[in-house]
């Protein structure tokens, strides 16, 4: 049985960072991005592969129903018990179609969902910091915070009725919040 955590945050909020670290520290966990898994599944030219890479390549979304097949089967190709996906659901479609795939899959349970809490400043400033390429700027931002915000208060309630919200502060140290969010994965595995 594949136990699953997904990690949510704003832009800038360190769940990538956190995911990673997170991995590398324990043999027994497994961390991947949505694009990890969609440029993988192109990479072994696998028919769904092919079918990514054709919308991929004409600049559309790819299809919510190759979308949760390819996280799904991700997981289950994983060499570990334990998989962590951060950014993921980024709507309440995801969301949704998520959860109907795991109802009927029981190779695979959700253990919990991790929201790292930090504050727009906070976050703004992170992301403008960085500098990592011309994407990093304020009006970028500002959409991104709009897309994350948009569907964040169904996530939360959907997630939380059913036991599986869990927030971290996101606001110390890149140390603290790794300490707290790893030590939280470990109770439940």
């Amino acid at each position: 049985m594949k136990k699953l955590f997904l990690i949510i945050g704003a832009p800038g909020s360190g769940k990538t960072t956190d995911a990673q670290l997170i991995a590398k520290r324990h043999e027994n966990i497994t961390h991947y991005s949505t694009g990890d898994m969609f440029r993988a599944e192109v990479a072994s030219k696998s028919e769904r592969g092919e079918i990514i890479k054709s919308y991929i390549d004409n600049g559309n979304l790819v299809p919510i129903d190759i979308v949760i097949e390819t996280i799904v089967n991700a997981i289950k190709k994983a060499p570990t018990d334990v998989v962590v996906i951060d950014g993921y659901p980024r709507s309440e479609e995801q969301m949704i179609e998520l959860d109907k795939y795991l109802q009927k899959e029981n190779s695979v349970t959700l253990e919990a969902v991790i929201e790292v809490e930090v504050s727009e400043k906070t976050a703004r400033e992170r992301v403008l910091g960085r500098g990592r390429g011309a994407d990093d700027n304020n009006e970028v931002f500002n959409n991104r915070m709009k897309v994350y915000l948009k569907p964040l208060e169904s996530i939360e309630k959907f997630y939380k009725e059913k036991g599986l919200l869990v927030k971290i502060d996101g606001e110390g140290t890149i140390d603290e919040i790794v300490e707290n969010m790893d030590e939280f994965i470990q109770s439940k595995i």
